[in-house]
């Protein structure tokens, strides 16, 4: 029909020319049927135009998810207010949030004013990813909006500066480091040697210590040292513990070997202690027994225990070579007071060299 169209307007002569042409006999009538044909068809055109401007109104675009207020760094205890509109298609509207493809909340629009959503962050499970679809009652389907991440900042602990020597002397080199145990990553850390920077910030991305290198030259470097740590939670900058360093003391060379010899004596002295009773005394008895074993006559002793007038004699006898015994005596005398008479006793002991 379209082509129809085009070929009757291409031509400048009246239709009646066609006919003629054709040799028929009454071309006016049928001119007329042809110019209402015509007519009808241009307004069918124009009403698929209207339809097609009216569907093209009712299309639902693809609704923008907004953060209203807050940001997209947030805190516990806070909360968050996001848009969420399509600005095209026809009321009413369905808008509905979703938190990892999970539903968290929905609101119905019957203008073209955006739904509003307000979240309160209490744990780590509130955070992520976000989306909004948007739905109406004339539209086939639902558009969803793009993604909208939001991550939970912690405030960072008090760091902690330490060194692994606390000693130095002039001219070492010695090392400082500092670390926040808790808090979100990044984390900036910044030393300094008493109000004075002595050193650039040192961002962190991992849960690492920042570490500087010193040089001890003088005596001004034995100060107080002292770092800081921010992250990018508000307000939340803390100041480590002071650290010093100390004059390590100058040793001489003679005191290793005073300590080694000191050592020494005093293990002398313990092989020494040790010896007494192994070896020392054991020899000691071994020579006194040899010098009294040849000796031949009577021996007397006195026992405390006893009676002042009791006396004890004993004999003793060389072994003979072939023999393992010795032989002696033991007389035993009294005043004659008890009137007791005097006893001998003989004995034979087992000796072996």
């Amino acid at each position: 029909m379209l082509f129809l169209t085009i070929l009757l307007f291409s031509y400048r002569k009246p239709m009646t020319c066609f006919f003629h042409i054709t040799n028929l006999s009454k071309p006016e009538p049928l001119f007329f049927s042809l110019k209402a044909f015509l007519f009808l068809l241009l307004a069918q055109m124009s009403q698929q135009i209207q339809k097609t401007a009216a569907n093209a109104k009712e299309m639902l675009s693809n609704p923008k998810l907004v953060l209203l207020q807050g940001t997209r760094n947030v805190v516990m205890k806070q909360n968050v207010t996001l848009s969420c509109l399509s600005q095209a298609g026809s009321p009413p509207f369905r808008y509905t949030l979703f938190r990892h493809n999970q539903q968290v909340s929905a609101v119905n629009r019957s203008d073209l004013t955006p739904a509003l959503f307000t979240l309160p962050i209490s744990s780590a499970s509130d955070v992520g990813e976000y989306k909004c679809k948007a739905e109406c009652s004339s539209c086939s389907g639902g558009k969803y909006s793009t993604s909208l991440h939001f991550t939970l900042i912690e405030p960072i602990s008090k760091p902690v500066l330490s060194s692994p020597t606390s000693e130095a002397k002039k001219g070492q080199n010695v090392t400082l480091s500092c670390f926040s145990e808790n808090g979100s990553l990044p984390i900036t850390y910044l030393f300094f040697k008493g109000k004075q920077n002595i050193s650039p910030q040192r961002t962190m991305q991992k849960r690492e210590a920042a570490v500087i290198f010193l040089c001890i030259d003088s005596l001004s470097d034995f100060g107080t040292y002292k770092c800081k740590a921010n992250n990018s939670f508000p307000n939340n900058t803390k100041y480590s513990n002071s650290f010093n360093f100390t004059l390590a003391e100058e040793r001489s060379h003679s005191q290793p070997l005073l300590i080694s010899l000191g050592l020494i004596l005093l293990l002398l002295i313990i092989g020494f202690a040790l010896a007494i009773p192994f070896f020392i005394i054991p020899l000691y008895k071994a020579k006194k027994f040899k010098s009294t074993r040849p000796s031949i006559g009577l021996t007397s002793t006195l026992n405390a225990e006893e009676s002042e007038n009791e006396v004890i004699y004993s004999e003793i006898e060389p072994v003979k070579p072939e023999e393992e015994y010795i032989n002696f005596s033991v007389i035993r005398r009294e005043e004659e007071k008890g009137k007791r008479e005097c006893s001998t006793v003989y004995s034979k002991v087992l000796t072996r060299d």
